[in-house]
């Protein structure tokens, strides 16, 4: 499930949205891979028979139910963690029933480091660390995909949120004055001005029409 649109601003727009890589899974399913090949050992290969061998493979049910059980919860787990990269802030989201997460601004940010172990760098995982000037400081995000691409978006999305900053600052650019008119000319000087500059082929046929209706209607 993507991460829900109503927890966005207005103007915001989400540039990666990731799920923990599928090395988060990996403890879990091996565990349950491993309980059904001894399950099947067990009750093929040695059975004992008797009171026994009914223990041993109750056990085998037993140690099969709870691996299922612990790769259900892992991929609930999987499943409801986000690592949102927005226009303005890095998000995190986690947890089945007892939710929680963190909210970084990017303009909050000051240091992302990534580390990756040889597996990891196999398998396009790894991890992110997040310095930042906020409350939670340094925030350490586990099993994250390709980190070191993460790790150039966010610094792109940092530049790009600098920039919207300053020209949020500037304003708007002034508007380029129009070349045909003069300011302080009355009327009737503006209509000359026009009709030289249609003269010598500097403005339209049609523009030159329109801006001489504009300017007697100002009269």
């Amino acid at each position: 499930m993507a991460f829900p649109p109503s927890l966005l601003n207005d103007t915001e727009e989400v540039v990666l949205d990731l799920r923990p890589h599928w090395l988060f899974l990996a403890l879990p399913s091996s565990s349950l891979v491993g309980a059904l090949i001894l399950g099947l050992l067990l009750g093929k290969a040695w059975n004992p028979g008797g009171a026994f061998g009914s223990l041993i493979d109750y056990l085998g049910i037993v140690a099969f139910i709870v691996a299922l059980a612990w790769v259900g919860i892992a991929y609930a787990r999987w499943s409801t963690t986000h690592f949102v990269l927005t226009t303005d802030r890095i998000i995190s989201r986690h947890g089945v029933i007892r939710k929680s997460g963190v909210d970084i601004p990017l303009d909050r940010v000051n240091t992302v480091i990534f580390h990756q172990g040889l597996l990891e760098r196999m398998v396009g995982a790894g991890d992110l660390v997040i310095e930042s000037a906020s409350e939670t400081g340094a925030n350490n995000f586990e099993n994250v995909r390709q980190p070191n691409i993460v790790q150039k978006e966010i610094h792109l999305q940092m530049e790009a949120n600098e920039n919207r900053k300053f020209d949020r600052v500037r304003g708007p650019a002034p508007a380029a004055p129009d070349p045909t008119t003069v300011a302080g000319a009355s009327i009737p000087d503006q209509i000359e001005q026009l009709a030289q500059l249609h003269q010598r082929g500097v403005i339209s046929d049609a523009e030159f029409a329109r801006k001489k209706a504009e300017l007697l209607d100002r009269m």
